[in-house]
């Protein structure tokens, strides 16, 4: 019997090759999730003509949703971006958020003699 250094996965690619493109595994399966759902979607609206759905970025023998959005990611038509940092409102920015509740209070009070 021959003994093999390494293991077959049963994921083509590889998880390791993915890993390298999402930079950690909750990235990966986080865009890898999120795309196969939009894979779904565009299958699923087929024939309805709503167009809304992007369709698969790559040419797949494979079935499911999830395989191909591995191979879009392998194949580095999907990457995963940061989203952009909250940053705290400025001195400027709250003033103005304080005159505006100010103007909503006054234009919500009962009206004298009503």
């Amino acid at each position: 019997m021959q003994r093999h250094d390494t293991h077959s996965t049963l994921v083509n690619p590889e998880i390791e090759g993915l890993l390298e493109r999402a930079d950690s595994k909750f990235r990966l399966v986080t865009l890898s999730s999120t795309r196969a759902r939009q894979i779904n979607a565009y299958f699923g609206q087929l024939g309805e003509g709503l167009g809304s759905s992007i369709p698969p970025q790559v040419t797949s023998t494979a079935r499911k949703p999830l395989s191909i959005a591995f191979e879009e990611i392998s194949a580095d038509k999907i990457i995963a971006v940061e989203p952009p940092e909250e940053t705290e409102p400025t001195d400027e920015e709250l003033a103005a958020l304080a005159a505006l509740e100010l103007a909503e209070d006054t234009d919500d009070a009962p009206e004298e003699g009503a």
